[in-house]
C-alpha cells in the first residue's frame, strides 16, 4: 500500500503538472482532493498542495518563458497581492473543520465550473 500510494501521488504531479502548464489549474484542484481521499486533513492537504504546486510552477514558468507567454508585470503584482492572501488564507484555515471544509471546496469549484461553462 505505501508504494501504491506514493505512486499515485507521483501520477498525480504528473497530471498536474501537464494541467498546470495547459490551463493554469492544478494543486487545489486535483492535489487537495487527492491527499484529502489518502486521508489528509484539509490543513495538511492544502498546505502540501501550496509545496508540490511551487515546484510545479517553477517548472511551468520555464516552459511558458521559452514560448514568450508571460506578462511579467501582471504576474509580480498578483504574486504581491498573494502573498499577503496567503497569510490569511491559511490562518481561515486554521478554524475549519476538514468536513466543512469539503463542503466549501466543493461550492466553489461547482460555481466555478458553472461560471466558465456557461461564460461565453
Amino acid at each position: 500500500m505505501f508504494l501504491v500510494k506514493y505512486a499515485l501521488i507521483l501520477l498525480a504531479g504528473g497530471v498536474v503538472g501537464v494541467v498546470a502548464s495547459f490551463a493554469g489549474l492544478g494543486g487545489g484542484v486535483i492535489i487537495v482532493p487527492l491527499l484529502m481521499f489518502l486521508g489528509y486533513p484539509a490543513q495538511r492537504a492544502v498546505g502540501t498542495s501550496v509545496l508540490a504546486i511551487l515546484v510545479i510552477a517553477v517548472s511551468s514558468i520555464a516552459a511558458h518563458y521559452r514560448l514568450g507567454n508571460i506578462d511579467y508585470r501582471v504576474g509580480l503584482l498578483m504574486g504581491v497581492g498573494g502573498i499577503f492572501g496567503a497569510q490569511i488564507g491559511a490562518l481561515l484555515l486554521e478554524d475549519v473543520s476538514t468536513a466543512a471544509f469539503k463542503k466549501i471546496f466543493a461550492l466553489i469549484l461547482a460555481a466555478l465550473s458553472i461560471y466558465l461553462f456557461f461564460k461565453k
